[in-house]
Formats: structure tokens, sequence, C-alpha cells
């Protein structure tokens, strides 16, 4: 009877957030149908406490400041400089420019917590220039679909503090433990470009003029604003200094000093990052606040024991386990954003995934590159709406050119599975 109720409720929200209701509501209302119907709690009292609970965590600051930083940081010249930076040093390299995608992801990931502004701070500076150059559509845009949800797994990351709050875990040894995986992407990423690009060379366009190391450096100065930056934020963070949230504070601070010097930070400037990061984050704090009612609404039903026990009836092995949780997220990928998806799942999945013996720091690095794999995913794959807006092209000719990149990132589900030290290493040794 218990499991009936359950799957009528997942049903019923479904059927909801088909119907265009927006995420957060459609999570409370389910909530509250299913405690009113089905549990003697009080539904008023239970929604008030869990809502303020959610709303009310010291550790979620962390969320508003990174968004915010990543809105200043995206009105100033910083993804250009780093196209200026980066570009000399690429020419020798089999596919050239097309790697500024990935190593200008991979720089901005570590400065924004979001795939999406990844996806849009450098697609607006390399995309008309890649093109302008002649370098194949498909690969550029292709690359920097992939590339771009790096903004999700190198830290400073939104949803590894969405899934620290989640699951209880340390925030800061998340982010360490994003360094390796997030690094190890970026390489395969580029590997195949570089194959790609050794198989079609008459499809890569000449070098430019060939300049000396010393010319090199001096083009290099263009990457000194955002490596300051990367290194205040993360430097305090595993320095033992800050808290994450007191990290966010100092991106912020350093965020607006780069625009100050590079004339950027006016009021226009200020006002639209401000009321930015203020859309953005109220967006998650009501779908935050409606999947934590969801939760407590579920483990009141039974939900959590349920699927527990059904996952513990078949058996499976670890290795099978992981391989039907990926599968399970990138199917809830072409349906919810990547926030809904951990803060859905998380209160339901962690008792299993603990009694299976995995540790939570490792699977949550593995929740967040499968949730990257969502971003590639039709119909609801963010990155795919962004580059839409971006080149005007069709979502699914978008979804096929990232198909490779999505392909790797499976890849590197299952390197991190045969080597967790590649996760937890890192963490170890900052702990030790």
């Amino acid at each position: 009877m218990d499991l009936t109720i359950t799957l009528l409720l997942i049903a019923a929200l479904f059927l909801i957030l088909a119907s265009g209701v927006w995420i957060g509501l459609a999570l409370t209302g389910v909530a509250w149908i299913g405690m009113e119907l089905f549990t003697s709690r009080p539904v008023g009292d239970a929604m008030a406490m869990t809502i303020w609970g959610s709303a009310s965590s010291w550790t979620l600051t962390a969320l508003p400041l990174f968004i915010w930083m990543g809105e200043i940081l995206f009105r100033t010249k910083l993804s250009e400089d780093m196209f200026k930076g980066l570009a000399p040093w690429l020419d020798k390299l089999p596919g050239r420019l097309l790697h500024t995608n990935i190593i200008g992801s991979t720089i901005f990931a570590a400065v924004s917590g979001s795939s999406a502004a990844t996806c849009a701070t450098i697609g607006k500076m390399t995309l008309p220039e890649l093109k302008r150059r002649g370098y194949p559509e498909e690969m550029t845009i292709g690359t920097l679909a992939g590339a771009s949800t790096l903004g999700l797994l190198i830290p400073p990351s939104i949803i590894m503090i969405v899934y620290g709050v989640t699951a209880n875990v340390s925030i800061a040894q998340l982010f360490i433990a994003g360094v390796v995986p997030g690094l190890l992407l970026g390489g395969l990423f580029m590997a195949y470009t570089i194959v790609w690009s050794l198989l079609n060379p008459e499809r890569i366009p000449p070098a430019d003029q060939p300049l000396g190391f010393l010319q090199k450096l001096y083009a290099s100065r263009h990457l000194i604003p955002v490596v300051s930056l990367i290194g205040a934020v993360l430097g305090s963070i595993y320095s033992g200094i800050a808290t994450a949230t007191e990290a966010a504070a100092v991106g912020v601070v350093g965020a607006m000093v780069i625009a100050l010097v590079q004339n950027e930070l006016n009021w226009k400037n200020f006002r639209d990052s401000l009321l930015g990061a203020t859309r953005l984050y109220c967006m998650i704090a009501l779908i935050l606040a409606g999947a934590a009612f969801l939760t407590l609404a579920m483990g009141y039903i039974g939900l959590p024991r349920h699927l527990a026990e059904w996952i513990g009836s078949l058996g499976l092995s670890p290795l099978m386990l992981t391989l039907a949780l990926m599968a399970f997220f990138i199917v809830l990928g072409c349906f919810l954003d990547g926030i809904s998806i951990v803060v859905l799942t998380m209160g339901v999945l962690l008792p299993t995934v603990e009694a299976a013996g995995f540790d939570l720091i490792w699977f949550g690095i593995f929740v967040v590159v499968v949730v990257e794999m969502a971003q590639i995913t039709p119909p609801v794959g963010f990155n795919l709406f962004v580059l839409q807006g971006m080149t005007k092209k069709e979502i699914t000719w978008l979804a096929r050119v990232a198909l490779p990149m999505f392909c790797l990132m499976v890849l590197a589900i299952l390197l991190l599975y045969f080597f967790p030290g590649l996760v937890t290493w890192l963490p170890q040794q900052m702990a030790g």
C-alpha cells in the first residue's frame, strides 16, 4: 500500500512539472498532498519548520555569494582577456585554438560555480572568434558544450554546496575532491580534440604568425586577474584560513576589484549583477525548500525505506549499482535541472548508498559528473538552451555535436569508479 501511494505521488509530481508549474511549488504541492492524505502529522507545522530550516542554513549562504561573483565577472572583460592570454600558447598543439574553449572553461569554472554562466561567458567570446578564423562549427560548439559543464565540477561549485548541505558532508572537502576529476575531464576533452584534429588536419586553419617565448609571456599578462582571483578563493579554503562561505565573500570582493580595475564597475553593472544573482538564488532556494518538504513527506510515507529495500533486494554489485544510478540520473536529467535532481533524490538515495559502502565525498563527485551529463541531454539540458540562444541552432543538432563529450563523461565515471583515489586522495592529504 505504501509503495502504491509513493508511485502515485511520483506520477503526480511529474504530471504537475509537465504542466509548467514552477519546480519549487510543484514539490511543495505534492508534499502537502502526500502528508495531508496519507499521514497523521499536522501538515502546516511540518511545512513551516522544514522550509524555515532549509532556508536558514548558514552553509547555504555561500551559494548566493558565489552566484553573485559569477554575475559580476560575467559583466567584465575577463573572458576576453583569457583568450588573449591563452591563444599564443596553443599554436603548436593539434587543434590549436579549439582548445581555448576547454582551457578557458576550466579556468573560468574555478571562479564561476555555474555551468550555464561558464558556457555563456566563454561562448560569447570564443564562438565568434573561432568562426571568423574558420574552425569547424560542430567542434567549436561541441567542445564548448562539454567543457562548460566543468563549471559544476571544478570548485567553487554551486551544486557541490547544495549536495554538501543535503548530504551533511564538508563542502570544503567536496571542493578539494573536485579538483582532480575536473582536470581529468578537461584532459579527456583535450585528448579527444587532439585525436580529432590529427584525423581531420585539413579542417584546422593555419596557425597565426608564431610568437617568441618572451612575446607569449607578455601576452600571458592578461591571465593575471583570473589567476589571482582563483588563488584568493581556493587558496583561502585549502589553507584553512576561510570556510566556503567566507571564501565566497572574498570572491565577491575580488570580482568587484577586477571589475573596478577594468572600468566595468558602474552602477548599472552592479545593479544588474545583484538582481541577476538574486533571481537565480531565489529560484534555487524555492526548489531547495520544496524538496526539503517533499523529502520529509516521503520519509513519513516510507519511500526511502522501500527504495532501499528494493535496491537491496536486487543484489547489485557496487559497479552495477553505480551504472544503475548513472542511468537513473541521466533519465532524470532529461526532465529536471541539476539542482532539482540533487535535492529531490539525495534524501531517498543516501541511506542506500551508505549501506552499499560508498564514500559520501566520492558519491558527491559522482553525482556532480552525472548531473554534468544532464546539462547536455535534451530536452532540459541547460547548456543546450544557452548554446541555442547564442547560435540559433536546433537542440537536436546541439545534442548531436555534444554527444562525444557525453561519452567521455561516461568514461570519466568508470575511471572514478575503478580508481576512487582520483577523488579521495587530495581531501585525505589536506585533512592529514
